[in-house]
């Protein structure tokens, strides 16, 4: 048998802590080999930590935080794409030649792909179409994954693909309370550019859910490693009530999209678990 692989593709450090960094940590933990393909150095950011002696720029700072976080989540690999950060959209670096989202889409599909082939994963971890919250670097990543994995898919068995996803009660329940605590939910984050409204209208259903209870220590000292972004996308959740944020933040969600979840199919609570014939709703 293959030993377990699973490649999580991304596009800036960050993405894989604040994302599915539970996950990660689990199969790591378990003996799997992971994998995360990071296509940027997160240029485009603004850091909140001073710059290490070491680094003259912040994309150094970024991905020396990338390698901290990767080694306390216990990743295998990490493979950078060397673009640059596109930045939000209508961004000054959205213009930028080096940027993300001005690479060729079937360049960047092959980059991909390649790294499929080599590594020959049994699971794929990337972003929902909408990619979380409208990153164009993130539907960029997305898409490539998405082609990279069609081309892929007759070199033996296909993996399973998974687009990560937000827990969609929780997301109702934030965007109600949030005006309550005098937060908008439709201008969050440190540049107040996040619209959790748009997330809620793009989400997917939920198809697996992964309990990472036991790696959620794991997975706040990865975030810790990030000291530039403290205050990003993620920050805003500590001022939700404890209740609502203590339920999420020990489960980690995704949306099975091949091989294509059937509408009364049983979640999975396993990504390498195999298909069950077993069906029941989808809540």
């Amino acid at each position: 048998m293959m030993p377990k692989t699973l490649l999580a593709i991304f596009a800036h450090p960050d993405d894989e802590s604040f994302g599915p960094g539970g996950t990660l940590a689990k199969y790591a933990a378990e003996g799997t080999a992971v994998h995360l393909v990071c296509a940027t150095r997160g240029e485009a950011g603004e850091s909140d930590a001073p710059t290490p002696d070491e680094c003259a720029d912040l994309a150094c700072q970024r991905e020396g935080e990338l390698r901290c976080a990767a080694a306390t989540l216990g990743l295998t690999e990490v493979h950078l794409l060397g673009y640059r950060d596109s930045g939000m959209p209508g961004a000054p670096a959205n213009q930028h030649p080096q940027a993300l989202i001005q690479a060729d889409p079937d360049h960047l599909a092959d980059q991909v792909a390649d790294l499929m082939r080599r590594l020959r994963p049994q699971v794929v971890l990337t972003f929902d179409p909408f990619g979380g919250y409208g990153h164009p670097d993130h539907v960029a990543m997305h898409r490539a994954t998405v082609a990279a994995f069609a081309q892929t898919r007759t070199s033996g068995p296909p993996p399973k693909l998974y687009f990560t996803t937000f827990p969609r009660t929780f997301l109702r329940w934030a965007v109600r309370l949030m005006p309550l605590l005098g937060m908008d939910p439709s201008a969050i984050g440190k540049n107040r550019d996040i619209d959790l409204r748009a997330v809620l209208e793009h989400d997917l259903p939920t198809t697996t859910r992964i309990d990472i209870r036991d790696y959620y220590d794991v997975k706040r000292r990865a975030g810790a490693c990030h000291s530039s972004q403290l205050s990003g996308p993620g920050s805003f959740w500590g001022r939700l009530p404890r209740w609502l944020v203590r339920r999420w933040q020990f489960t980690e969600t995704f949306h099975r999209a091949a091989p294509p979840f059937r509408r009364r199919e049983r979640t999975e609570t396993d990504l390498f678990a195999p298909v069950e014939s077993t069906e029941r709703d989808v809540r």
